[in-house]
């Protein structure tokens, strides 16, 4: 268990904070591109902070913070111009560096311009997604590159399902090396939902586990598990999937890729998400001119969580915990051996940010497309019984999208039966 003070210093996401500071030091989706295509200002709240996010007519974004240096009117109503952001009370510009470019009814011989700035942060797209870094940078220690991973950049077809879940993003992460929790809240209590509301819950997800295991890496910590019926040569355990630090995890299986984020709006809300690549073998490309997104159900018209389907289940796990859970009363057992693992890695990170360092995973080298070790024969389950079962149980349930990604995995899985037999 942890102390009241440490518990409180774990879960801190505000500026000045220790774990906020840390937390500052990574980009973090904003927007859905669309959105910003639709409209092109947007306010947004990261990190305990609002900012106003806009993308200017030939298609460059920035973002500083939501008040405007001059008066504190909102800039998340500014008017988009081609040379940045003109707020909407007295018309002061700023461009995407956070310079006033302009000054209606000021004085044109002075250097009062010059004085005036607003800390803008820095903006990028990426697989259908805007993102963010709103951390510290200078000349000197200029902003660290915007992690290109596999799933934003291969083939394939692309939905993202969301939800905002008022609770503390640790909690979340916390689950994420938390292997026995499948064959429990994915397996039994699925099982018994089932049994109550006329379905069968996918099999796979409640083999038992014989042995788990984590290691540190580059960017976090990988996840291994050994099921019952299968071995350490099965990819569970030999290839296993990541907790990427700070705040998401990737995971995969039957064709499907999927990054799992969990973007710390403030202390006690977290937006879920979930950025799904569907590419099985023998994928043929499908056109996709825009993303969509949906929302995930969380609670049903009586107040209840929806937990008929995987992700619900997780969010009623970490909802139920309370806004921020109260780690002073809890009992770790040997099973939650990766639960420490990631609370001494989130401290370390603190220690490094203190010293001036880079936290893990910072990236200052350009790239193509970070791959990151992931399975790819997800509970031995097999390749599209494991994604239908994916797309029925799971989130993709609610994608407005699912026939097309059934269409995917069926013709994908007839034409690698074809090749075969031929």
């Amino acid at each position: 268990m942890l102390t009241a003070e440490q518990n409180d210093e774990l879960t801190q996401v505000e500026p000045g904070t220790r774990m906020g500071e840390v937390l500052r030091r990574y980009w973090y989706p904003v927007a859905f591109t669309r959105e910003l295509e639709e409209f092109p200002v947007k306010r947004v709240e990261l990190l305990g902070e609002f900012f106003a996010l806009w993308r200017s007519p030939s298609g460059r974004y920035g973002i500083v913070p939501e008040p405007c240096p001059h008066r504190k009117a909102s800039m998340a109503y500014g008017v988009v111009e081609a040379n940045g952001l003109r707020c909407p009370y007295h018309g002061w510009v700023f461009d995407t560096d956070g310079a006033c470019t302009e000054q209606p009814a000021e004085k044109e011989n002075t250097n009062f311009q010059e004085r005036v700035r607003a800390t803008a942060g820095r903006v990028e797209e990426l697989g259908g997604l805007v993102w963010a870094y709103v951390g510290p940078h200078s000349s000197e220690q200029p902003v660290p590159e915007l992690p290109r991973f596999d799933t934003y950049v291969m083939e394939g077809f692309r939905d993202i399902g969301w939800a905002d879940l008022p609770c503390n993003y640790v909690q979340i992460m916390e689950n994420a090396v938390d292997p026995h929790h499948v064959e429990f809240l994915h397996g039994r209590y699925f099982e018994f939902v089932g049994r109550h509301e006329g379905f069968t819950a996918p099999a796979s997800f409640g083999k038992e586990h014989v042995r788990i295991g984590f290691d540190a890496f580059e960017w976090g910590i990988i996840k291994r598990r050994v099921l019952k019926g299968a071995t350490e040569e099965n990819d569970d355990w030999k290839v296993g999937h990541p907790l990427v630090f700070p705040y998401n995890m990737r995971v995969g299986g039957g064709g499907i890729h999927q990054m799992q984020i969990r973007v710390p709006i403030n202390r006690t809300t977290t937006r879920f998400m979930l950025y799904t690549v569907h590419a099985p073998e023998g994928y043929e490309h499908v056109e996709q001119p825009q993303i969509p997104d949906y929302e995930l159900p969380v609670f049903d018209d009586r107040g209840r969580h929806v937990t008929n389907y995987v992700e619900g289940q997780d969010i009623m796990a970490w909802v139920t915990q309370g806004p921020i859970t109260d780690r002073t009363t809890e009992h770790l057992g040997r099973s939650d051996v990766g639960v420490a693992m990631l609370r001494r890695m989130f401290r370390e990170q603190m220690e490094v940010v203190e010293r001036g360092g880079d936290p893990l995973g910072t990236i200052r080298e350009k790239h193509e497309r970070i791959d990151l070790p992931c399975e790819k024969d997800k509970f031995h389950a097999g390749g599209a019984q494991f994604a239908l079962d994916f797309c029925d149980m799971g989130s993709t349930r609610f994608s407005p999208v699912l026939d097309t990604i059934k269409k995917i995995h069926i013709s994908a899985a007839d034409t690698i039966a074809a090749e075969r037999a031929g």
